[in-house]
């Protein structure tokens, strides 16, 4: 790095700390690529990043993205979208001409669905586990019986679970599965609605979705320290919000530009807490992942922020240090305000509408058509936003919602 004078932020500031724990599977500096986060949050937030997507595939940019990570609501429209990637048929300008088709309409379906509720009853009242319950569902209404196989080489796949045992992420990836403590499968069969199930595993109704494998599927001495059974044979696995609600981690790790649509909710006040275990077992996780995905948001964004910051001051890009703690790209969320991103012309999103649809609760509940297309309209307007002022200027301004005669409220 030059000799010059640095602010203080490039050597207290840490993403690492927060992003990075470590796994030896992305491992060394990122390299140049675009990784897309699709954070959780029901299907509130498959709907929000379905929109987001549409935008990203209007812009042409879909083809050009190397990783799609998520969580939990995110990772039930990334397991279609990799599901049908070869079905959408790229043009010429990088536009997926038959996106509706093969993305929105089987979104739309699932979506239009309660599955929640029905596992947790048939979990509770009929053989098999909640668990179960939700692979079933799954592979009935959308999936059937995709495996990880069925998913592109580009872009990278990476749908995320937490382990309950070992504490770290469990990847679900078709090249690979693993925890990087208790080692690593190659190829894995897991069909993709088991892979999503435990991706949306939200505790405590939901939670955990056992998945039972061979020691001798792992490859030897693969794992960091927990590479023995039951830890190899019997994994816990809970929904990947559980450790990282903006599927942050494996995109910061392995690409220099991170794109983050974030679907997530937040933890509202409550004067009078409930004492029952469930609910304030409920609370107590909401009060967890409000704070996880906070810190997250704040060194990414702060992490934007460096860049530009160092680079108007000449350090150079090639630095290690640079490259380790600063990353290009654009955050977006259900909550954002549309107007702080200082454009003009943008689609009309007033603010208090969009907490509105904000404020749709994080279920995979059954949602009306009409709220269905308010929250896709909010996440293609606040995605336009985000790429036009953060990514690429030269975008032309959209004229009208997908949905023009609702808007978002």
């Amino acid at each position: 790095m030059t000799n010059q004078i640095l602010p203080m932020d490039i050597r207290a500031f840490s993403p690492v700390e927060i992003i990075d724990t470590g796994s030896r599977f992305d491992s060394g500096m990122p390299t140049s690529g675009i990784g897309l986060c699709l954070s959780g949050g029901g299907y509130r937030a498959t709907l929000f990043h379905l929109g987001a997507l549409w935008r990203l595939n209007q812009a042409g940019y879909l083809p050009k993205i190397d990783r799609i990570s998520s969580v939990s609501g995110g990772s039930i429209i990334a397991g279609v979208l990799g599901l049908y990637w070869k079905e959408l048929d790229f043009d010429q300008h990088g536009v997926a001409t038959r996106f509706k088709a093969a993305i929105l309409e089987p979104i739309r379906a699932i979506c239009s669905r309660t599955i929640d509720a029905g596992a947790i009853l048939g979990g509770a009242l009929g053989p098999g586990s909640i668990g179960e319950k939700v692979i079933a569902a799954y592979r009935k209404f959308i999936y059937g019986d995709a495996t990880l196989q069925d998913l592109p080489d580009k872009p990278r796949f990476v749908i995320n679970a937490t382990n309950v045992q070992s504490g770290a992420l469990w990847r679900f990836m078709k090249p690979y599965m693993c925890d990087y403590r208790v080692g690593k499968v190659e190829n894995p069969e897991v069909l993709l609605a088991v892979a999503v199930a435990a991706s949306t595993a939200f505790p405590p109704f939901l939670s955990p979705l056992k998945l039972e494998l061979d020691e001798a599927d792992f490859i030897p001495v693969s794992g960091k320290d927990l590479q023995y059974a039951p830890f190899t044979t019997d994994i816990f696995l809970s929904d990947g919000g559980v450790y990282d609600n903006l599927g942050l981690e494996t995109v910061w790790k392995k690409y220099d530009t991170v794109l983050v649509s974030d679907g997530g909710g937040k933890m509202q006040p409550e004067a009078e807490p409930k004492l029952d275990w469930a609910r304030h077992t409920y609370r107590t996780l909401n009060l967890i992942d409000n704070q996880v995905r906070s810190l997250r948001k704040r060194r990414l964004i702060e992490s934007y922020k460096l860049r530009n910051q160092l680079l108007n001051q000449g350090v150079e890009t090639a630095d290690e240090l640079f490259q380790r703690v600063t990353r290009k790209g654009a955050y977006w969320g259900i909550r954002s305000d549309i107007k702080k991103y200082g454009l003009d012309d943008v689609l009309d999103c007033p603010e208090q509408k969009t907490l509105e649809l904000a404020n749709t609760p994080t279920r995979m509940k059954r949602l009306d058509a009409n709220l269905q297309e308010k929250l896709i309209n909010w996440g293609y307007a606040i995605c336009d936003a985000a790429l036009r002022q953060h990514v690429d200027s030269s975008l032309p301004a959209p004229t009208e919602f997908p949905y023009h005669q609702v808007g978002v409220g």
